[in-house]
C-alpha cells in the first residue's frame, strides 16, 4: 500500500493556461496540449483560458487571470504551470513568482517528451540539440526554474545540467552535436544516392502524432515498431522492405509525427530525419479519420512538408489515409472534403480494412518500374526463367515445344535486356 502513494506522489498535478488572441483556436490547442501533459507523465487538474487581444508582455495571462492561478495551484497542490506557447524569461520568472510554482511552456513540454523518447544516437543528438539551442537564450533570469533540479516534466535531458553549465560551454556542445549531425547527415546522403543507383522504391509515412503510423508499419511489415495511444510514442524513423501485390519491393519508411506549431528548432534538429520524405518516391500522409480535426490535422502536415521542399511545394505525389475508420462515425463525409485533387484511401490499420486497396493505390502512384509481358524463353536460356521467377510475379507458365512461355510481371530494366524474347 505504501509503494502504491509513492507511486503516486511521483505523478505531477497540472494547471494549463492560455490566452486566446484568436490566433488559432485556441480550445483544439489546449486539448492537444492536455493530451501532450499526459504523454509527459502528468494529470491535468485545471485549465485557464483568457480571451485577450494580445498577451501580456510581463506576465502572459492578465493579472486577474494569473491571480486566478496562483489561487488554483495553492489551494490544489499543483506542481507545474503548463503555458501553451513560447515564453519568455521575464513570463516564466514571473508567473513563477506569482504562483510559486514551476512554469514550463508548450515548447519546452514537447521538448521534454523528445527526451524521453528519443532511441537511436541521432534522435538523442538532435534532441539535446533542439534543447540547447531552445534553452541558451533563457539561462539568463529563468529564476527559480533553474534550481528546482528534483526531476520532473522540462528536466530531462540536458536541462538537468544548466546549472553548471555556462552559455560558452553550451555553445561549444551545440557546435560538437552540429559536426556529429553533418557526419550522420553525408552517411544518410550516401545511403539514398545508392538506393536511387540499385533502383530502390521507397514510400515515406508522415502525418499527424497518433494517426495510427507505426500500427500501420506493423501491419504491413512486421517492423515491431512501438505502437502506444499517446503522442510521439515514436521519434527514430524505421525503413522495411514491403512486396506490393505485383510483386514490386520497395522501401517503407516511418517517420516522426507532426502537431499543429511544431517547435521550430524541433523542425530545425530533426530536418535530416524528416527528410526521408523528400527522398521518397510516394508519401503517405495518414491521418486519424476519427478526429474531428483531422483535415486540420493533413494541413498542417502539408505545411511541414512544404518547409522541407527547397521551392516550397510537395513534389513528390501524397496519398491522404484516412486510418482508424473502425471507430469513425461519418468519416466518409470527411473524406469528400477532399474531392479529387488527392488520392484517398480509408483504412484500419488495427484490423486491416482497406489496407488492400491501399496497397493498390500504392501501385498505382509508384513511379511505372515494371511492366507486365508475355514471353517465350528457349530452353537453354533457364537462368533468364529463374530470375523471373525469383525477381517478378508469374502469372502462368507453360513448357511448349520451342521453349517455357511465361505471363509474368517483371521490371521494365530488366525487360529491356530481354526484349527477344517478348512475344
Amino acid at each position: 500500500m505504501s509503494s502504491l502513494n509513492n507511486n503516486e506522489k511521483q505523478i505531477e498535478k497540472a494547471l494549463l493556461i492560455s490566452v486566446d488572441t484568436g490566433d488559432f483556436d485556441a480550445e483544439t490547442s489546449m486539448y492537444e496540449l492536455g493530451e501532450l501533459t499526459k504523454t509527459a507523465g502528468a494529470v491535468v487538474a485545471g485549465v485557464i483560458i483568457q480571451r485577450k487581444a494580445t498577451v501580456d508582455g510581463a506576465t502572459y495571462l492578465g493579472r486577474g487571470r494569473l491571480d486566478e492561478a496562483a489561487q488554483f495551484c495553492e489551494n490544489n497542490d499543483i506542481d507545474l504551470v503548463i503555458a501553451d506557447c513560447e515564453l519568455s524569461p521575464v513570463q516564466v520568472r514571473n508567473i513563477e513568482d506569482a504562483t510559486d510554482t514551476r512554469v514550463v511552456d508548450r515548447t519546452t513540454l514537447i521538448l521534454d517528451i523528445f527526451a524521453g523518447r528519443a532511441k537511436s544516437k541521432e534522435g538523442k543528438l538532435q534532441v539535446e540539440l533542439a534543447q540547447l539551442k531552445y534553452s541558451l537564450p533563457r539561462l539568463t533570469g529563468k529564476g527559480t526554474a533553474l534550481s528546482r533540479l528534483g526531476g520532473g516534466i522540462g528536466t530531462r535531458g540536458p536541462g538537468e545540467t544548466k546549472l553548471e553549465t555556462d552559455k560558452r560551454h553550451i555553445r561549444r556542445r551545440i557546435q560538437n552535436i552540429k559536426r556529429e549531425l553533418d557526419d550522420v547527415e553525408k552517411r544518410r546522403d550516401m545511403q539514398h544516392k545508392r538506393r536511387k543507383k540499385n533502383g530502390a522504391v521507397s514510400v515515406a509515412i508522415v502525418g499527424y502524432t497518433n494517426a495510427g503510423k507505426s500500427t500501420l508499419m506493423n501491419y504491413l511489415t512486421n517492423a515491431g515498431v512501438l505502437e502506444e495511444d499517446k503522442l510521439f510514442a515514436t521519434l527514430d524513423p524505421t525503413a522495411r522492405k514491403l512486396t506490393l501485390p505485383d510483386g514490386q519491393q520497395i522501401m517503407l519508411i516511418d517517420t516522426v509525427g507532426f502537431i499543429s506549431r511544431l517547435p521550430h528548432q524541433l523542425v530545425d534538429a530533426f530536418r535530416s530525419t524528416l527528410e526521408e520524405a523528400t527522398y521518397a518516391d510516394l508519401i503517405l500522409n495518414v491521418c486519424d479519420a476519427s478526429d474531428e480535426d483531422c483535415h486540420e490535422h493533413i494541413r498542417t502536415t502539408y505545411e511541414i512538408l512544404e518547409s522541407l521542399f527547397e521551392d516550397g511545394r510537395v513534389n513528390v505525389p501524397v496519398i491522404n489515409v484516412f486510418n482508424k475508420i473502425d471507430k469513425a462515425e461519418g468519416y466518409e463525409d470527411r473524406i469528400l472534403f477532399y474531392g479529387a485533387d488527392s488520392p484517398c484511401v480509408c483504412i484500419s490499420a488495427l484490423n486491416g480494412t482497406g489496407v488492400d486497396r491501399l496497397l493498390e493505390k500504392i501501385r498505382e502512384c509508384l513511379p511505372q518500374t515494371r511492366k507486365r509481358a508475355q514471353l517465350l524463353i528457349p530452353f537453354d536460356m533457364g537462368s533468364v526463367a529463374g530470375a523471373i521467377r525469383k525477381d517478378g510475379v508469374v502469372h502462368s507458365e507453360e513448357f511448349t515445344e520451342n521453349g517455357i512461355k511465361l505471363d509474368a510481371t517483371v521490371e521494365i530494366s530488366f525487360l529491356e535486356k530481354i526484349k527477344d524474347y517478348i512475344i
